[in-house]
């Protein structure tokens, strides 16, 4: 099942919560909720997606928004690991190209740490192997979601895009269930949800624009 926008969100799929009190979407009635959803070997999640994720906690702690970070695999799966989340959350110990690009832009301490802490809960998706077989059905799911237009591709178009996916497929190795889910892109990507549950916007890269948009549903009757 993938979400769309304006629909009702359902619960984060997860493997485990690292840090802070575990809870839900369903447990956050009422509160504008923010999902910053990263990878531990991701530079630009560490140098834009999650500070600017602490910056809207500080900003609204003592209103009615709740901010979660979600650490996902979709690719690196050696480095993007709940093992490496935890000595990040426990240590503030960085690996891989996070390293490389803290390093380069002067943003650590003590050769190898974050120089900022995650103050928010952070929990790693539920990431999955796939299956030995892909199916049809799992192709035609994938393009569903990521090709909404493809009946209006030509027929060899469509049949070189039904190989290209199946390549693809076969040669994935994992599945990360809420970054899937919830039709996300890359990272760092922010999720926000209204305080009746709804998936209201859905941000890849760090845009600019999630502060308004938590302003603009905290003032939503």
């Amino acid at each position: 099942m993938t979400i769309e926008i304006g629909s009702k969100a359902p619960n984060l799929q997860l493997s485990k919560w690292v840090q802070g009190t575990k809870t839900n979407i369903d447990e956050l009635a009422g509160n504008v909720v923010v999902i910053e959803v990263f990878q531990v070997n991701c530079p630009g999640c560490f140098l834009y997606g999650i500070p600017q994720a602490i910056s809207l906690y500080e900003k609204f702690k003592d209103k009615n928004v709740k901010v979660l970070g979600v650490a996902t695999a979709f690719e690196d799966y050696d480095k993007n690991t709940i093992q490496n989340l935890e000595l990040l959350l426990s240590e503030n110990q960085v690996i891989g190209d996070t390293f490389k690009a803290l390093k380069q832009h002067g943003k650590l301490v003590d050769e190898n740490k974050l120089y900022y802490k995650i103050p928010f809960p952070v929990a790693f998706d539920n990431v999955i192997k796939m299956p030995v077989e892909v199916s049809d059905k799992m192709i035609f799911d994938f393009i569903e979601v990521y090709f909404p237009d493809f009946s209006t591709f030509s027929d060899k178009d469509k049949t070189d895009l039904i190989d290209k996916v199946r390549n693809y497929l076969q040669n994935k190795e994992f599945s990360a269930l809420t970054f899937e889910t919830f039709r996300l892109r890359g990272t760092p990507s922010s999720i926000v949800i209204d305080k009746e549950g709804i998936l209201r916007y859905s941000f890849f890269g760090s845009e600019g624009y999630l502060e308004g948009a938590v302003n603009e549903l905290l003032n939503e009757r």
